[in-house]
């Protein structure tokens, strides 16, 4: 008897397993449907890379972060930047496009125009190869702003005042419990336009255009997709099959295989953006608009 139990103890041992961590393995099996390559294509390494800037520009550092480590890699061949932005913040903007410059150096960047590229999402796109945009696109809006309320009246109403205290004659500068005042605005001016000159002299320099010029092609001007080409704010029109085939070109891949973004990962980004979108609502920036 103790002989045949000792013949079938490893069975029996497996059984046992099995009932205790049945649902482990059941999870296990679940992940491993969902993330299993669906084909050998899946186990390929991509050579081209999309990368996309959508949404008010706020946050930035992942972005950067895959535009540096696909321009890093050997592998990837190409990138193409995807962009869907009304623009947004100057640091942020100006944080891409010099990614996208460093990327330029060493591999082939397209930028891709899919819906609007205007003010900090068309700096941030400047230093590109080339520039495609969508027939139906917005582009341009080359220009700064910085903006407040002044809640002076609705205060008074409810019977709230301000107070402070300030070393600097300059310190309250923007302050929304009052009207500013002309000296105020002269120094926000003085901010404005020395913002307003660095943006259109980076664009004037990577689209080879003449600064003396800038009120074609800058000026908050909002240009379509034709007009855009025509002041030479892009170098061609089109849609994004347009777009990776010229890329494809361009990095003279001949086996073209693109990365797919993790949906979870697309899930993480939409909420970033939004989270930073509410923060700026109540913190103003400078803004390319």
């Amino acid at each position: 008897m103790q002989s045949i139990k000792n013949i079938f103890s490893p069975i029996l041992a497996i059984m046992k397993f099995i009932q205790d961590h049945f649902k482990a393995m059941i999870f296990l099996l679940i992940v491993f449907l969902i993330f299993a390559p669906q084909s050998n294509d899946d186990l390929t390494q991509n050579n081209l890379q999309q990368i996309n800037l959508s949404g008010p520009i706020m946050e930035v550092a992942e972005v950067v972060k895959q535009i540096d480590e696909a321009a890093s890699n050997k592998l990837i061949k190409g990138i193409l930047l995807n962009v869907d932005s009304p623009g947004g913040a100057v640091a942020p903007s100006i944080e891409v496009a010099y990614a996208v410059k460093r990327a330029r150096e060493i591999k082939p960047v397209v930028v891709y125009a899919s819906g609007t590229i205007a003010s900090g999402s068309y700096y941030a796109s400047i230093w590109a190869n080339e520039i495609i945009a969508n027939p139906g696109s917005m582009v341009g809006s080359i220009g700064v702003i910085m903006q407040g309320a002044d809640v002076s009246e609705l205060m008074n109403k409810v019977g709230i005042k301000s107070q402070s205290v300030q070393a600097g004659k300059y310190k309250k500068v923007g302050a929304s419990d009052r009207e500013w005042t002309e000296y105020e605005k002269n120094e926000l001016n003085k901010v404005i336009y020395g913002t307003y000159d660095l943006f259109t002299a980076d664009v004037a320099a990577a689209r080879g255009l003449d600064i003396n010029k800038r009120d074609t092609f800058a000026n908050a001007h909002i240009f379509t997709a034709h007009q855009a080409k025509d002041v030479g704010l892009i170098d061609n029109i089109g849609v994004a099959y347009d777009a990776k085939n010229r890329l494809i070109e361009l990095s003279g891949v001949t086996k073209p295989k693109w990365n797919e973004e993790d949906k979870i990962d697309k899930i993480m980004k939409k909420l970033s953006a939004q989270t930073a979108v509410t923060l700026h609502t109540y913190f103003p920036a400078l803004v390319l608009k």
